[in-house]
């Protein structure tokens, strides 16, 4: 029998109230507020969370508290990322950033979703799809990408983006829905 949390992660439909998916949110959650807890000398300390919080992390990473996620373990970050404060990752499905990720303050990443059929919706299953941050990404502030979204590498995204779809490589994206503005050399 497959349990709720490997149909979770295969983007499939599944009760987010089954007890151990439950219980990992809650062990999320305590370790976020351990996080957004630490004083401002506090590195090795806020190393030490994330490490066991993230699913996998490259050296020189940075999360400016308060930060928020849904599990943490679905969370891989490359070498050399930064998070400015208030970001929110609902990582219900895999998010990875490359190398060299830069993200503003309050940017938000998505990878939870519901069904569109309100009578299937309101029944309580959830889903979600992956989310992939390519190398050397600048995400500005308040952007929020959504489920599924890939940007490729070298990417900028504008303050308050909101990505709804793939971005190719060596792109500027701005705007709800975010569109191309420039191509980047």
């Amino acid at each position: 029998m497959v349990s709720e949390r490997e149909k979770m992660l295969s983007g499939d439909r599944y009760d987010p109230m089954d007890p151990e998916l439950v219980a990992e949110r809650k062990r999320a959650r305590e370790l976020t507020r351990q996080f957004n807890q630490t004083g401002p000398g506090d590195d090795e300390e806020r190393a030490a969370i994330l490490e066991d919080l993230f699913g996998s992390s490259g050296e020189a990473v940075t999360v400016e508290p308060p930060f928020r996620c849904d599990y943490g373990y679905n969370i891989h970050v490359g070498e050399s990322f930064f998070a400015n404060f208030d970001c929110v990752f609902l990582d219900v499905c895999p998010i990875e950033f490359g190398e060299n990720c830069l993200l503003g303050p309050s940017v938000h990443v998505y990878t939870a979703t519901h069904p569109l059929d309100a009578s299937e919706r309101v029944a309580g299953p959830e889903y979600g799809k992956p989310g992939t941050v390519g190398d050397n990404a600048w995400i500005g502030g308040r952007a929020v990408l959504n489920p599924g979204v890939t940007l490729g590498d070298d990417v900028v995204v504008g303050s308050g983006a909101v990505v709804t779809e793939d971005v190719p490589d060596s792109v500027v994206v701005q705007g709800n829905p975010a569109t191309v503005v420039k191509e980047l050399e």
